[in-house]
């Protein structure tokens, strides 16, 4: 049995006369946040390394571009198959040294020419930040332009001058008077931190995550160890129960 075409036949029913009355409501609009909270739980799967969550996860964010593209259907906008066809040709376009006879396995190579056959696809895209959505995350947004620059040879030299730069933003800081110009300067920090991730190889969004959750593990113990209400510490019996958290969860 061929799964996908059923799920494509059982989208199509819900949103018929005869459907669901809440899938028929729905419009790209509504649903917009089910797409980027079923990607988020996709991810955290990956991360989990839980392969039963994660196709369950799958199967969450294939629902929201099968039921995207039955609305755009429904409006005689475009279709699954066009959305299937759009990827297709992409694919083939930016794989020349697979599908074409550009021939080469250098990963960079590989990498510049994706860049260069993006560009050609996306003529509308006059500057060379145009195309990174707003919607994104802030860390990985801020990754996403510091690497464009970067490629566009807006770059330091080494990454002693990226930490330099990084020293000079928290001085900034450090001398703004004003809330507002803190604000600002505290951006500046959270910038300059990014760019010393990229020079790093280290993904800013994954270790802030990892922080996260090793930060919740700490606190959670920190409370198991505590033989009070924790809103009842003082700052030493804070300090003391958090360094044996630290240990026991190490």
């Amino acid at each position: 049995m061929n799964y996908l075409d059923e799920l494509i036949n059982r989208i199509k029913i819900l949103r018929s006369p005869d459907g669901c009355e809440w899938d028929r409501q729905q419009t790209h609009k509504t649903i917009r946040q089910n797409m980027l909270e079923e990607a988020y739980e996709a991810v955290e799967a990956i991360d989990e390394n839980n392969i039963e969550h994660l196709k369950e996860e799958l199967g969450d964010v294939l629902l929201q571009v099968v039921l995207q593209a039955q609305i755009a259907d429904d409006n005689n906008e475009f279709n699954i198959q066009d959305v299937a066809k759009m990827l297709n040709d992409k694919l083939i376009h930016r794989h020349p040294h697979v599908f074409g006879e550009n021939k080469t396995t250098d990963t960079k190579e590989i990498l510049a020419n994706w860049e260069k056959l993006k560009q050609e696809e996306k003529k509308e895209r006059k500057r060379i930040l145009d195309g990174i959505p707003s919607t994104l995350p802030a860390l990985l947004y801020c990754m996403k332009i510091s690497k464009k620059a970067a490629r566009a040879g807006f770059e330091w030299k080494n990454v002693e001058q990226v930490e330099e730069c990084f020293k000079s933003e928290v001085e900034e800081f450090k001398n703004a008077s004003t809330k507002e110009d803190k604000e600002e300067e505290f951006g500046d920090i959270l910038f300059s931190l990014v760019n010393l991730a990229r020079w790093n190889n280290i993904d800013p969004e994954l270790a802030l995550a990892k922080a996260n959750k090793k930060f919740i593990k700490r606190f959670n113990k920190l409370e198991e160890l505590s033989e009070k209400n924790v809103g009842e510490l003082t700052f030493e019996e804070y300090d003391t129960l958090w360094k044996k958290a630290k240990e026991l969860t190490r």
